[in-house]
């Protein structure tokens, strides 16, 4: 079974599993899959407000695809999900990324 294959059945059972939909959003990354993996961080985000390596990495790919407003936005609740959780490397990172796409 391929890691999209596992994955997925793993959140045929638990949708709100956070490792789960992270993971497929990155292997949809890894095989160049930018829309599905841009779905599933937005599913993750949704069911784990405060999952910020979602919102980083979204964030990162809609830069990467030239949508900077975008980003921008998933930046933005991105920011306030590191600072609910004090994750600072994230925040540091985030923050750079859009005083970048500014």
């Amino acid at each position: 079974m391929d890691k999209i294959a596992a994955l997925s059945e793993i959140l045929q059972l638990d949708p709100a599993n956070a490792f789960a939909r992270y993971g497929l959003a990155m292997e949809h990354i890894s095989q160049g899959n930018t829309d599905a993996a841009l779905s599933e961080f937005t599913l993750l985000i949704q069911h784990n407000p405060d999952y910020v390596p979602g919102y980083q990495m979204s964030a990162q790919t809609l830069a990467k695809l030239g949508r900077a407003e975008e980003a921008l936005d998933r930046l933005h609740h991105g920011i306030a999900a590191a600072n609910r959780t004090n994750n600072q490397h994230a925040l540091a990172e985030m923050e750079a990324l859009r005083e970048d796409l500014a």
